[in-house]
């Protein structure tokens, strides 16, 4: 306890008085020529650097303060990621107010609440789909002053818009050294930062403010761990409503001179890192899944003998790696061998865009191991880390020195963890938030100050901890067994046909469930195997299809329990995504949606066996 207590005051003296106002003046100073944000243009980039980035906040901050916006006022941000959607956030913040970027996936409604919750004065939406979600918001809620359109043929005509070129030029014309210092100056370390409104997967969202505080604590953590190198490129791809892209794209690189390159399409990422060879790199489990998926595809086009001399090599980098977790020092043998191959790796590397990078991590949802361990196969070691929005991110971390497979780490500098008596992870300690916005009584904090997590898990005797699965997810059979739902999961979304499985079994006799298949993988699977496929519905009936499916059932239940084993299963015609509801922002399974979109389903599976 000592030990965390001094790390925690250690670091608390480094980041005092310190707001991302004050890292942004200083490290436009520090590399005012340092390339900061990229937009993709064509074949190329459209870039700024950190002293014109500066430039340009300063300006916007007056743009905002023209506009009516004081101290403390609530801006909402609804956009892809791209450079402009910084600029904006960080003007916000510069002008005194707080930024909030929303889900661009949240239904009208979702939208309206969280505008009426946070008292939005000014909304910036990039184009026509935006504004559809914002049209009730602006029917019901007068407090919305301004909407500034990023897509300046997408802004309807009247008083209450502005494109966003009209709005630069507002703060360039506007523009007063003076009055914007006196705003960005009085911006305190204990102030909010931003509100980050949680998906949920039920009811409406809940605002969870986070003070400079909490933000440049997790960064000074996030640098500990992960060894970061200072002026990497990076690419920034989740929405900025999520925590970890806040932290890793938005904040980090304040502090590191990152240079940051967006990919407002997620589904050119891997063109993406191509282009950008980043140095660090995020991903959910999700896009993990599909790199594997992809990259596995493509190698098992290559000649046989090729394809052996790959495997034996990544076997040897799997070993290595292996050797290696929780600080221990592979054996000489164990090098040697991992030596010889990393040429090859690394070409293989080269072709996904991975080749110089340093620090890769997964949050947000549990990896599968077999994913993490075909990645370590390629000299890729994913640092699994776990946090949520309450934490301002990781709380737990694996670092490239110290790391374990299947585990999401120790706790990080200064924070303490533990396991409560029911198995729930508790955590304390200053990346917490105060609590939730307009919500004082809540069951977030128990008596003695400790954060409940709502997941359960375990921890091992050299402290890394393992998360089991969500408090309220845990089913319990009619049997009495209680099953974790994302283990038999994760199990069938080691095949790569398979993109989503739902696992039931509350008080019934037997788990069963629900698996959609991958779009983008199912017609290359069918080529591959000479199959036609015209559309996704059509390919769930092929009777091959069926057959493939039914043997990944099988592989999954050989590495379960009896009573975790699926027994019935049913695959669905559709994709289920965020926008069909059956997934949150951050492709979590809406389990309560999904039990009652498809109840007819899961007891034709248990009235089908009797």
């Amino acid at each position: 306890m000592a030990d965390i207590l001094q790390d925690r005051s250690d670091i608390l003296g480094e980041i005092a008085g310190h707001t991302i106002c004050g890292q942004l003046k200083d490290i436009a100073a520090q590399h005012p020529d340092a390339p900061a944000y990229s937009n993709p243009s064509g074949d190329g980039w459209d870039t700024i650097t950190y002293g014109e980035a500066r430039r340009r906040v300063l300006e916007l901050a007056a743009g905002f303060i023209a506009l009516g916006v004081e101290p403390g006022d609530s801006v909402t941000l609804m956009m892809v990621n791209r450079t402009e959607h910084c600029l904006a956030d960080l003007g916000a913040l510069h002008a005194g107010a707080v930024p909030i970027t929303v889900y661009s996936t949240l239904a009208p409604e979702q939208v309206t609440y969280i505008a009426r919750d946070c008292g939005s004065k000014v909304a910036i939406v990039g184009g026509e789909a935006e504004l559809a979600r914002w049209q009730h918001a602006l029917q019901e809620l007068d407090h919305i002053g301004k909407v500034i359109v990023l897509d300046s043929n997408a802004c309807p005509e009247g008083e209450r818009f502005l494109t966003w070129e009209a709005f630069v030029k507002l703060g360039q014309s506007t523009y007063q050294e003076a009055q914007v210092a006196e705003r960005y100056e009085a911006v305190g370390p204990d102030d909010v930062l931003t509100v980050l409104y949680t998906s949920g997967t039920t009811g409406n969202p809940k605002g969870v403010p986070l003070t400079h505080t909490n933000v440049t604590y997790e960064v000074a953590v996030v640098d500990r761990i992960g060894q970061l190198e200072p002026l990497g490129p990076q690419i920034s791809y989740l929405t900025y409503a999520h925590i970890a892209e806040r932290v890793l794209s938005m904040y980090l690189p304040l502090f590191k001179a990152g240079h940051v390159h967006f990919c407002p399409d997620p589904t050119q990422l891997g063109a993406t890192l191509g282009k950008v060879r980043p140095v660090t790199f995020f991903g959910v489990p999700r896009v993990w899944e599909k790199l594997m998926a992809g990259l596995q595809a493509a190698l098992s086009m290559q000649p046989e003998d090729k394809q052996a001399q790959l495997k034996q090599a990544m076997a040897v980098s799997l070993a290595y790696y292996e050797a290696g977790q929780k600080g221990a020092t592979p054996s000489d043998e164990i090098k040697a061998l991992y030596e010889q191959v990393a040429p090859a790796l690394a070409g293989v590397r080269a072709l996904i865009g991975f080749d110089r990078a340093g620090w890769v991590g997964s949050g947000a949802a549990p990896l599968a191991l077999e994913v993490q361990q075909f990645f370590a196969g390629l000299g890729i070691n994913i640092l699994e880390v776990y946090g949520m929005t309450e934490t301002t991110g990781a709380f737990t971390a694996n670092g490239p020195d110290n790391y374990a497979f299947g585990s999401v780490g120790p706790a990080v500098p200064g924070i303490e963890v533990k396991i409560a008596e029911d198995g729930e992870i508790l955590m304390r300690g200053p990346i917490a938030t105060a609590g939730y916005r307009n919500l004082p009584e809540t069951e977030l904090f128990d008596d003695e100050g400790w954060l409940r997590t709502g997941d359960v898990g375990e921890v091992d005797a050299d402290g890394f901890y393992r998360i089991v699965d969500r408090k309220k997810e845990l089913f319990i059979t009619a049997g009495g067994e209680n099953i974790a739902p994302s283990l038999i999961e994760n199990f069938l979304k080691q095949h790569p046909l398979i993109a989503q499985a739902l696992a039931y079994g509350d008080r019934r006799p037997y788990p069963v469930a629900l698996i959609t298949l991958d779009a983008e993988m199912a017609p290359r699977w069918a080529a591959a195997r000479g199959l036609t496929y015209t559309s996704l519905a059509e390919f769930t009936q092929s009777p091959e299809v069926i057959a493939e499916i039914d043997q990944a059932v099988e592989a999954a239940n050989a590495k379960l329990a009896r009573v975790q084993q699926v027994k019935q299963w049913r695959l669905l015609e559709v994709e289920w995504t965020t926008e069909s509801e059956e997934l949150t922002p951050k492709f979590s399974l809406k389990r309560r949606v999904i039990h009652s979109k498809y109840a007819d389903v899961i007891d034709t599976l248990y009235n089908d066996a009797k």
